[in-house]
């Protein structure tokens, strides 16, 4: 029987794929080990563990689903549900973000936890968008984000939402795939 269940709550938790290898291998080189990490999003925990792992660094994760937390919650990982960072008081000197960005039609949507983790609306910025918002919220003035964003979303209107929130961009990391790219990009606030 607790096969059966770790099947089915495997199958309800977004499970490391490139994003989170390009995301976790790109940060590890960036994150000293006196450093407060915040991800957001956190799914199994994969990104967050191989922080705490290879940097030393306190992590915290987040994430809407209670599979996801749970999951994160075995590999060790600090975890709290919540939506995005509603709730979570910072500052933290580092946010990561793997975040929901295939874009969907809303006629295609299916409703169950993998949407949430995967589903970024009809543009997919849907979830991008309310953490740009409030990323200003958690991360220290001097700190950084790490978001990972696909070709598919929008890369122009990722970066001009986050300037509009008083962010500057880089493009730090980028791996192709079939069909997309995926870009890790850093987020600073303008100074």
């Amino acid at each position: 029987m607790s096969d059966l269940r770790d099947r089915r709550e495997t199958e309800q938790v977004y499970q490391p794929a490139e994003d989170s290898h390009l995301l976790a291998t790109t940060v590890i080189e960036r994150i000293e080990s006196d450093e407060c990490v915040l991800d957001v999003g956190t799914g199994s925990g994969y990104v967050a563990a191989t922080v705490r792992e290879k940097t030393n660094a306190t992590v915290v994760g987040t994430d809407i689903n209670p599979h996801a937390c749970e999951q994160a919650r075995e590999h060790g990982v600090t975890v709290v549900r919540t939506d995005l960072v509603s709730g979570i008081c910072g500052p933290f000197d580092v946010v990561l973000f793997n975040p929901p960005y295939l874009p969907t039609d809303p006629e295609h949507e299916w409703d169950d936890w993998m949407e949430y983790a995967l589903s970024g609306g009809p543009d997919g910025r849907s979830v991008i968008n309310p953490f740009l918002d409030d990323l200003s919220t958690v991360l220290d003035a001097n700190g950084r984000g790490y978001l990972l964003v696909s070709t598919l979303s929008g890369l122009d209107a990722v970066r001009e939402r986050a300037q509009s929130n008083g962010f500057e961009t880089k493009i730090v990391a980028e791996d192709s795939i079939p069909f997309e790219t995926l870009v890790v990009m850093k987020i600073t606030t303008k100074h």
